[in-house]
């Protein structure tokens, strides 16, 4: 039956094109722009929004004004838990600043925030005062660059462009394009390291970890004083981090590098 060859090659290139999505929307933490996820499976951008209208009709994926996500009803290789809420954040920063001997911080990527969800309570390791809301200034701290490390260009961008890289020490790497090249720089593999960019006597270094579809990581922080343990510890928190987070069904970073767009 040749006549009805073609069809089904149609058929299962649509198959492989729709996985090829899916995985493609995995490797991106679960959440992508359709633009991302045209570029990263070489597939026209419009046989990309039809093949997300099927998955999003199937119930595989969503659409929010973020993008698309993965919707994982039957646990599409994306954690179930994509919420920190509930989970013990707050005994985990307590426990790991008394094996580490530094202030810990947990924080989460949410609705195009950085939020602080739990911070250590060891009063022989003070946090770090938010002199500039971490929120507003992720370029300048570890956690923060831990995050935008984490988010799809355009993300990031839009990011950046609404709270600019501005100095905030005579250290910080300030402007979009220095930004975006120590990013590039960064070995996937190492934890992110920061020497009184966000404020001065304070070095930092941070872990970036992925919570369901969304960005986040551990990060630490230390007077300046003690910099010398910095790089040190921040191989020990990646460590303790994997091992604490895998039992709670997340997953650490780095993910495998991006197809080349």
């Amino acid at each position: 039956m040749p006549d009805r060859l073609p069809t089904g090659q149609t058929l299962i290139q649509s198959v492989q094109r729709a996985v090829h999505l899916l995985r493609a929307l995995n490797h991106r933490g679960g959440v992508a722009s359709a633009k991302q996820l045209a570029r990263d499976t070489d597939l026209p951008l419009p046989t990309a929004y039809h093949l997300l209208r099927t998955l999003c009709h199937e119930g595989l994926v969503s659409k929010d004004r973020h993008g698309y996500a993965l919707a994982d009803p039957a646990g599409l290789a994306v954690p179930q838990s994509s919420s920190p809420e509930g989970l013990p954040t707050q005994e985990w920063a307590d426990h790991l600043s008394l094996e580490l001997d530094a202030a810990v911080y947990f924080v989460i990527y949410r609705e195009g925030d950085l939020r602080v969800t739990a911070v250590s309570r060891n009063p022989d390791c003070p946090p770090v005062t938010e002199w500039a809301e971490f929120r507003l200034t992720c370029h300048a701290h570890a956690a923060g660059q831990a995050i935008l490390a984490q988010l799809g260009d355009e993300e990031r961008g839009d990011h950046l462009d609404l709270h600019p890289a501005t100095p905030l020490t005579r250290h910080t790497v300030a402007g979009r394009a220095a930004i975006e090249r120590r990013l590039a720089s960064q070995r996937r593999e190492l934890p992110l390291l920061e020497y009184e960019e966000y404020t001065l006597g304070t070095v930092c270094a941070a872990v970036p970890i992925t919570v369901g579809s969304s960005a986040a990581a551990l990060a630490i922080s230390l007077p300046s004083t003690k910099a010398a343990d910095l790089a040190p510890l921040a191989r020990r928190l990646q460590n303790r981090a994997e091992s604490i987070l895998l039992d709670h069904t997340f997953s650490v970073t780095p993910r495998p590098p991006r197809p080349e767009p």
